[in-house]
């Protein structure tokens, strides 16, 4: 896995962070749904991307952190950029553009689910019985989603399974991340990860949207701004520090916290209306990140 210190306990300063990361996330939902509303989503996350590199840029200098890539690790960050940032949020962004926000929440944390799926197809991991009861509560709830978009003449199955496939590809990559070797800072790796992320997205941009593209008016540059100072350059930073630093249910809460946060943020700021589906889902995937990310600790042996 990634070199990192030792898990510690809840500091004050993680416990902050931790509080303003689950809020910073969670309002994203509406405020990106904001931004892609009647803008063109790949030129809006694009456009949040390069912000948020020189937002990166900056801190790390500000730390004296370097941002060097070690001898051959070039193509080890391009591996986990690929399913850990270029699927989730070239997919996320579309889907939330055609869904609502809270209802792409929800599909989007599915993603413990998957990487529990992903361990299992691609490494062989063993699944506990109650891990295979949590992928089969958040694939139940992705289908009520994915059913009730088909019944619906405006719906947008499409949405649905493009937030899916976002949150497999994250899944698939938070299990790459643990099992890759390099000796990289955090805030160095999430640098590059974002640089090659931002370079194909700027060429799907142009090859899928260049008819549309046109200047963000002030509540796009709004959420803009907000995606780039505040997501990429805070909030991705610092979850890969907690996740690597932190006992595992303190980043769990916050995880299942968020889509919660995302839906009910929507229906206050975008006045979105959840459906009786949404509200099963949410119970069903909440479930579902129950069993998967609440795992007993293993006992030491003196």
């Amino acid at each position: 896995m990634l070199l990192s210190r030792p898990m510690t306990q809840l500091s004050r300063k993680d416990l902050v962070l931790l509080a303003l990361l689950t809020l910073f996330w969670g309002l994203n939902w509406p405020v990106m749904k904001i931004g892609v509303r009647d803008f063109p989503p790949l030129t809006f996350r694009t456009i949040s991307m390069l912000g948020g590199l020189v937002v990166i840029w900056l801190a790390a200098r500000a730390q004296g952190a370097s941002l060097a890539i070690p001898a051959g690790a070039r193509m080890t960050v391009i591996r986990l950029a690929i399913p850990n940032m270029l699927i989730w949020h070239s997919m996320i962004i579309i889907g939330v553009k055609l869904l609502s926000s809270g209802r792409a929440a929800i599909l989007g944390y599915t993603m413990p689910a998957w990487a529990v799926l992903s361990g299992l197809i691609f490494f062989g991991d063993r699944i506990s019985r109650s891990a295979l009861v949590g992928i089969a509560l958040a694939m139940s709830g992705a289908l009520l989603l994915l059913s009730s978009e088909f019944s619906r003449l405006s719906g947008q199955p499409v949405g649905t399974v493009l937030a899916l496939i976002a949150a497999a590809g994250w899944g698939f990559g938070t299990v790459l991340m643990k099992r890759t070797q390099l000796d990289m800072p955090t805030i160095s790796l999430t640098f590059w990860m974002l640089s090659f992320t931002t370079v194909i997205m700027a060429m799907l941009a142009l090859i899928f949207e260049y008819p549309a593209m046109r200047i963000p008016n002030l509540i796009e540059w709004a959420a803009i701004i907000y995606n780039s100072a505040i997501i990429f350059g805070f909030a991705h930073v610092v979850w890969f520090r907690l996740a690597r630093i932190l006992p595992p249910v303190a980043s769990s809460l916050s995880v299942m916290f968020i889509p919660v946060l995302g839906t009910f943020s929507g229906a206050w700021i975008l006045g979105e209306v959840p459906h009786w589906q949404d509200y099963v889902a949410m119970l069903l995937i909440l479930g579902a990140m129950s069993t998967v990310l609440f795992k007993p600790r293993p006992v030491q042996q003196d």
